[in-house]
């Protein structure tokens, strides 16, 4: 029995009565990337940018704190926070994917947690010095608002995009957030260099940046609730649910066919190693990206001013580096493609190590940014690939599963490493790690084979 037959995996009682998925469809791909347009002005402005940079500055200061008897620097607690975050989207995703699926309820997921992570990004407003428990807490639950509409959001690729214009569609959508991201953090960004013009401290401006990247991603996420489209449901509930409240029969069903996939995954070889391997490299990825504003704080003394010019060179870089990715792999293939960046990612954290000057970091943000939006593009575009479309919220959760438990374990490593040493050198460095065996175990991942199964599939529904 084919393990992507979608009938084999179907509870009793399942009616299938699909409409097609609008593939192609220029309205829905315009809305689907305005999303990450959306989105991106967290990522760059909260998760990179501004938060970081004023949290070690502002709330916890130069000294660290004292917790439980113990002292703690800035950097330490934002790792553990970012861990945190992880930790809550690792032990839900899988389930709300497929409940997702079987509801035809993406959309609808992705909205509620877009608007819970723009709400709590707006309340960082208020966090102000010394609310090291209010801002970490705000923190973990926009960042979980924020990777959670990622699962849905990537889950509609492989609904709205046909194999040929996967990669390209992929690499669209990070374009488009690295612009989007790019344009609200500049505003930030000036609202903090000219703050003593405007009558304000630097403290203000910083907060009021925060909570622009708020009201933005909720602002543009409208464009996407209006403009996406999504199939209707293509199943009924199991007979034996019929009669329970139809929250607890679609939890039950979701958690079923979870424990389902998951059965029936590890029986296949291809797409459980492109897992395995891309945990291990996006673990240095995420790292790198959590800590490189922190990184330059603490290390090299950098102002904030430098620290958020090295963010708009990544965001402007970021954007041609992922169209000019999308570009390689339709010459050498996708999963080449990755393997080249991962050969320069690991370049980039052994260089990181060495580096002791604002133009050193400079250079070294130019290169994050050619690298950063083309691993990010095609790992999404290839696992899209091998997987059945009409279990990809599904499967995309289980893909974010994967992302954050390998997220987990960077950010804890490097908050070990500097509560133990005190340098976040040493911590840097230790990512090569994970940039090394992924990148070996990748390349042993046979995708053509894991197409082939999604190909029969196809052909069985």
């Amino acid at each position: 029995m084919n393990p992507w037959d979608a009938r084999a995996r179907q509870p009793d009682g399942v009616c299938m009565c699909s409409e097609a998925a609008p593939i192609n469809d220029r309205r829905t791909l315009f809305g689907w990337c305005v999303y990450d347009w959306a989105d991106s002005a967290y990522a760059t402005t909260v998760l990179a940018g501004l938060l970081p940079a004023y949290f070690a500055k502002a709330v916890v200061g130069p000294d660290g704190v004292f917790i439980a008897g113990q002292h703690f620097r800035a950097s330490t607690l934002w790792a553990l926070a970012v861990a945190a975050s992880a930790i809550v989207v690792f032990l839900t995703a899988p389930v709300l994917g497929a409940v997702a699926d079987f509801t035809a309820a993406k959309k609808r997921f992705l909205l509620m947690f877009a608007y819970l992570g723009s709400l709590f990004t707006t309340l960082l407003c208020f966090c102000g010095s010394g609310d090291v428990g209010l801002t970490l807490a705000f923190f973990v639950l926009a960042q979980v608002g924020f990777v959670g509409a990622s699962v849905f959001y990537d889950a509609f690729l492989p609904q709205i995009a046909g194999p040929d214009r996967m990669d390209r569609v992929s690499g669209w959508g990070y374009a488009a957030g690295y612009v989007g991201g790019g344009v609200q953090f500049s505003l930030a960004l000036l609202l903090i260099l000219f703050h003593e013009k405007l009558g304000i401290g630097e403290g203000l401006a910083a907060r009021l940046g925060l909570a622009m990247a708020g009201l933005w991603w909720a602002g543009f996420t409208i464009i996407t609730a209006l403009t996406l489209r999504e199939a209707p449901a293509t199943q009924s509930l199991p007979d034996r649910y019929r009669n329970w409240p139809r929250t607890a029969a679609v939890a039950v069903t979701g958690l079923r066919r979870t424990l389902d996939t998951v059965r029936r995954v590890r029986q296949y070889r291809p797409l459980v190693l492109f897992l395995v391997a891309f945990m291990l490299y996006n673990d240095g990825i995420q790292t790198v990206i959590a800590m490189a504003t922190i990184f330059g704080r603490e290390e090299l003394k950098l102002s904030t001013g430098d620290l958020m010019l090295t963010l708009l060179v990544i965001q402007g870089v970021a954007m041609a580096g992922a169209l000019a990715f999308g570009r390689l792999a339709g010459w050498i293939g996708a999963k080449r493609a990755v393997i080249v960046a991962l050969v320069l990612w690991s370049g980039v954290v052994i260089y990181a190590y060495f580096i002791t000057t604002r133009i050193e970091y400079f250079a070294l943000g130019g290169v994050v940014g050619i690298v950063l939006g083309g691993s990010q593009a095609l790992s999404r575009s290839l696992y899209g690939s091998m997987i059945p479309p009409e279990g990809s919220a599904e499967f995309f959760g289980f893909y974010t599963v994967f992302s954050k438990f390998s997220a987990i374990w960077g950010p804890l490593a490097m908050a070990t490493i500097n509560h133990l040493t005190g340098s976040l050198r040493l911590s840097i460095v230790s990512v090569v790690v994970f940039f090394v065996f992924g990148l070996i175990l990748l390349a042993f991942v046979d995708e053509q084979k894991a197409r082939q199964m999604r190909t029969v599939e196809a052909h069985a529904d």
